[in-house]
């Protein structure tokens, strides 16, 4: 998989990304994620509700993007599919901040001085 992003709304990553999973409510974000995927790229809507999608530009799509919605999967959907990683672990990489701490933590993210996601602790 190549690379992942959590940046804030208005920025571009710092390369194309190879997906994107849109789960915030906002149709606004289907343009923006489109124009942050390579060419191939997929780009899914999450979420169970989602604002309008706003009209966007052909080029957006071009280049066999795709744009999918993924229903809302069952029980044993998530047990067979944690069965899977399991056999194929996920590493996952956190940075803990306190939640005084937020904007420290949006300025460590722009900055990349950490890999993986930032978690706000009350």
């Amino acid at each position: 998989m190549g690379a992942a992003w959590a940046g804030d709304c208005d920025a571009v990553p710092p390369e194309p990304l190879d997906a994107a999973i849109i789960y915030a409510p906002a149709g606004a974000l289907v343009p923006k994620a489109l124009a942050a995927v390579r060419k191939g790229g997929r780009v899914v809507c999450a979420g169970i509700h989602m604002s309008d999608i706003p009209g966007f530009s052909y080029d957006l799509l071009w280049g066999e993007r795709q744009l999918v919605s993924v229903a809302n999967l069952t029980r044993q959907d998530a047990e067979d599919f944690l069965a899977v990683v399991k056999l194929c672990p996920v590493k996952v990489h956190t940075t803990r901040y306190k939640l005084a701490d937020a904007n420290r933590a949006l300025d460590d993210l722009r900055a990349g001085r950490f890999d993986g996601a930032a978690v706000l602790i009350p």
